[in-house]
């Protein structure tokens, strides 16, 4: 039963709410700051922590509910000896804590934050009342997200108490929040040089990549398995990120909504974030086809259904059973084509409501709803997180596109606009191509794909054995340098007209002087896209 209540939070969402129905209920509720103000203007009553504890506020606030009468209240148990001597010292017991911590992580993200700032916003007594709390789920329920009020709120229209599963749940998202809480602190206070301590109200230089870095990962669901039948595996978000939130502008496949279809599996996930990600290059309507995390075809066109229509075609076989991204609604038409053929899963801003009768048919198809803005992220501070055995590798998301318009030309022939054009479309797509990545395209539309082999010239050979004579009057990107002029050698020969690559090979003189010799145009970006 729930006779006490302690409450205070930085996020008020739903607080008042439930504030009233404990009231409603008879329960005394303790509380401070900004809190009890809010409540207290709601015509709520409240007790001042200071008055329950008989010690004021002290140290500018650092000091309020640090006190044996609420951590005693807290952690006292059920027991003969704990009650006779809570009793004996004065202490009442404490059944419920509703508790979210200083925004820590949203003061330290402004750019104005001194140290000095972020030190004040260190929460001391929020953390210490959720482990005293949690420890004592036997007894004390405790709350940190205002998403699990409707529990209490039932509980009280029931008159029931919580269950004990009930509590062990809550008090596991307890330690969850602070161990999030304090891994932003280390992360935060290990990227700032051992200097910054000397000019605290100055905001100190941060280091991209922090000496401690604590990910904390919160499961969505079960896997029906891995990559193979006989590997387990779940699917996790970044509990920590904004991309893993639903207010996030940006779609990802962690908030994406799974409309029909069979639960994803992993490499479903895997293939459906690539997708996304490539999509979300263009801002013209744009089709992604992806099969084993590369695309096999790709087109822009102004007519959605038709762009869809032209990155089936350029890979027809490898398309069967693979996995589709749309930067647009589906409509019927894109609907009546996407039937045509067996796919895993579509993933688009969404479907109208013609679209999702017509794909009803395919039972098995997953349809795959992700909300954003669909327009690559720029400026954005994401990471790229890759486990080896006893470690990880860290880095930032390739972000990186550059304008070829201002792409240094390196032959003697320059690119026609129409050329330019395509090798900008493929030189996005070359991007999300593994590597060693060739991509040839005509007319914004892949027309062969060469990923993930170990020489270049091979990936040429694969785009040749793959397209033929539809490689002719192509343009090419390629995802990092030519190490020799034979990879320039095979693509012309197979028909390409223009190229786009980083530059940079001790050998670009040999290179660019065998794309003269072919009459080609070269452009250097200077800037790779390797993916491993």
């Amino acid at each position: 039963m729930i006779r006490r209540a302690l409450i205070s939070v930085s996020d008020k969402q739903g607080v008042v709410e439930l504030a009233k129905a404990l009231a409603d209920k008879g329960v005394e509720i303790l509380s401070t700051g900004g809190t009890a103000a809010a409540l207290a203007s709601a015509g709520i009553p409240v007790k001042q922590v200071s008055e329950h504890t008989g010690a004021p506020e002290i140290l500018d606030g650092r000091v309020k509910t640090l006190h044996p009468r609420i951590h005693g209240g807290l952690l006292g148990r059920d027991t003969g000896p704990h009650q006779q001597e809570m009793a004996a010292n004065g202490i009442t017991p404490i059944d419920l804590v509703v508790v979210n911590l200083y925004p820590f992580e949203a003061t330290i993200a402004k750019s104005t934050t001194t140290l000095e700032d972020a030190i004040e916003n260190i929460d001391i007594g929020g953390p210490s009342m959720l482990r005293s709390a949690a420890k004592n789920h036997e007894r004390v329920t405790v709350v940190v997200e205002p998403s699990d009020y409707p529990i209490i709120l039932a509980a009280l229209r029931s008159g029931a108490d919580l269950t004990a599963g009930q509590r062990f749940a809550l008090a596991r998202k307890a330690f969850a929040h602070t161990a999030a809480y304090d891994s932003a602190i280390a992360a935060y206070l290990s990227s700032i040089d051992d200097a910054a301590a000397e000019t605290r109200a100055q905001v100190p230089p941060r280091r991209d990549l922090p000496d401690v870095l604590s990910l904390q990962w919160r499961r969505l669901y079960e896997l029906r398995y891995g990559e193979n039948p006989h590997q387990g595996a779940a699917f996790y978000a970044d509990a920590r990120s904004p991309l893993s939130r639903t207010q996030s502008q940006r779609p990802t496949i962690a908030t994406a909504e799974v409309l029909g279809g069979k639960q994803l599996s992993y490499n479903n996930i895997l293939d459906l974030d690539a997708a996304l990600g490539l999509c979300l290059e263009f801002t013209a309507p744009a089709a992604i086809v992806v099969k084993h995390n590369n695309p096999c075809g790709v087109a822009t066109d102004a007519d959605i259904a038709t762009a869809y229509k032209r990155a089936r075609e350029a890979d027809a076989t490898s398309a069967f059973g693979g996995i589709v991204a749309v930067n647009r609604e589906v409509d019927a038409p894109l609907a009546n084509l996407l039937v045509e053929t067996f796919l895993e899963c579509v993933v688009a801003p969404g479907y109208s409501a013609a679209a999702r009768d017509i794909l009803a048919s395919k039972k098995n198809l997953r349809l795959v709803a992700a909300s954003g803005d669909w327009r690559a992220p720029t400026g954005e501070v994401a990471w790229s997180v890759r486990t080896i055995a006893g470690g990880a590798l860290v880095q930032s998301v390739d972000h990186g596109m550059v304008d070829l318009g201002s792409a240094k030309l390196a032959t003697t022939r320059g690119p026609t606009d129409a050329e330019r054009a395509d090798l900008a479309f493929a030189w996005r797509v070359a991007k999300h191509v593994k590597s060693n990545a060739i991509v040839f395209a005509k007319g914004g539309v892949t027309v062969a794909i060469g990923a993930g082999q170990m020489s270049r010239v091979d990936s040429v050979r694969i785009c040749e054995r793959k397209a033929g004579d539809a490689l002719k009057g192509a343009v090419v990107a390629s995802d990092a340098f030519f190490p020799f002029r034979d990879g320039v050698d095979v693509l012309a020969a197979a028909g390409a007209v223009a190229v786009v690559q980083p530059g940079g090979s001790v050998r670009d003189e040999e290179v660019v002087g065998a794309a003269n010799e072919h009459g080609l145009a070269m452009l250097f970006t200077g800037m790779r896209h390797f993916r491993h």
